[in-house]
């Protein structure tokens, strides 16, 4: 491939990865703000806000490191997710470090949840992790669990949407089968 397109090619993914990553850096929703707060932060709005959205951000990495098709998409967002991080008006200079480290616990841990195999639903496992990293109660089974399973539920799918709408999707022939594919 000659150097332009190559050239062209690489900022083209870049650009699909800040689109991704802007998506990810949406501020989560206010009744999910609220619930935290009440269960876990206590009364804390901005540790719950912050929380959630390390969470939504953390799950956004782990999908593109397992869902996305070109092997450079998980870096590209990695990247991408720092150098927002870097810009988040939300995040003074003095705190940057701080944050990146929080950031990364939450990462490493949501990543550990979603790549274990246990008899509980993953969902909820993130859920008790959210609680825990918020400061809430460790090993809730009850209503709380389901409510953050059910956030959780939805911060994947809005993920694997944002990826599929940045990135594309797989697209097969009709006469193809999915299996055939690795052969």
């Amino acid at each position: 491939m000659p150097f332009l397109a190559r050239w062209r090619a690489d900022r083209d993914l870049q650009r699909k990865a800040e689109a991704y990553v802007a998506r990810l850096m949406e501020d989560p929703r206010a009744e999910d703000v609220a619930w935290l707060a009440e269960v876990a932060t206590g009364g804390d709005e901005d540790h719950a806000r912050w929380e959630l959205r390390y969470a939504r951000r953390a799950i956004g990495q782990v999908v593109a490191e397992k869902d996305a098709l070109d092997d450079r998409t998980a870096s590209l967002v990695a990247r991408a997710l720092g150098e927002a991080l870097e810009r988040d008006p939300a995040i003074s200079v003095d705190t940057l470090a701080i944050a990146q480290q929080q950031f990364n616990a939450r990462l490493s841990a949501y990543r550990d949840v979603l790549s274990s195999r246990a008899s509980a639903p993953a969902v909820n496992r993130l859920a008790q992790m959210l609680l825990a990293f918020s400061g809430g109660p460790i090993g809730l089974k009850g209503a709380e669990v389901q409510r953050g399973g059910a956030l959780f539920a939805r911060c994947l799918a809005d993920a694997n949407e944002a990826l599929r709408g940045s990135f594309g999707g797989a697209e097969l022939p009709e006469d193809v089968k999915p299996s055939a594919m690795g052969r």
